[in-house]
């Protein structure tokens, strides 16, 4: 039988149905095996155990022989193995989980797995964008957001703009064709901020569900 976590979204990747007037440009997900390359820094854990493996059968062979030192270096390649399969289920959790949206007035982002939550980033908000793109057209558009509001580092994990803690700036972090994903939010913000505003009050929001 099939099942959907997300069945009582009455528009996929957003918490309610869109409002007149407002319709949706793009939407995506990070890709998982970007997301535990980067985000999850699984070169670096492949390369600690791999350095670990290599330091414990140079000390092995200065007292045994070379097949048997080999040996040695087994317990930390399959704990090296355990922990970088961990890493990339991780990494497809997180990406199945996480719906990315762009629409005429603002960035949505429904991101977490197990405390699913949903950014809502109006562009009259969001002081600027940054594109950081990777040769295969993956890539991570970050957003700084205007005013005094704050969002968690830890809560945002990891769709925000990686080091950025005292400023945090959420992200649609590794994904695929991120140059026309920046492209379609500068357009569309540039209308947006354009248009006469009337104030309502703060409308950025998290919604938890």
């Amino acid at each position: 039988m099939n099942h959907d976590d997300f069945k009582f979204e009455p528009v996929r990747g957003l918490p309610e149905a869109l409002p007149e007037g407002e319709h949706i440009l793009w939407q995506g997900r990070p890709s998982a095996r970007r997301l535990a390359w980067e985000a999850l820094s699984l070169p670096w854990v492949m390369g600690y155990f791999a350095l670990l493996a290599i330091w414990r059968v140079g000390v092995s062979s200065t007292r045994l022989p070379m097949a048997e030192a080999l040996l040695h270096a087994v317990p930390f390649l399959v704990i090296g193995a355990v922990c970088c399969i961990v890493l990339c289920a991780l990494a497809f959790v997180q990406s199945r989980a996480t719906v990315y949206t762009l629409t005429n007035k603002r960035v949505a982002m429904r991101i977490g797995a197990a405390l699913t939550m949903t950014l809502n980033l109006p562009y009259t908000q969001i002081g600027s964008a940054s594109l950081s793109a990777r040769s295969s057209g993956h890539g991570t558009v970050a957003f700084e957001i205007l005013g005094d509001t704050r969002l968690s580092y830890a809560m945002t994990w990891p769709h925000i703009r990686p080091w950025h803690m005292a400023r945090t700036q959420p992200a649609l972090r590794c994904i695929p064709d991120a140059a026309e994903v920046a492209e379609i939010f500068a357009e569309a913000a540039e209308i947006r901020t354009n248009m006469p505003q009337i104030a309502r009050g703060p409308e950025l929001a998290i919604a938890a569900e």
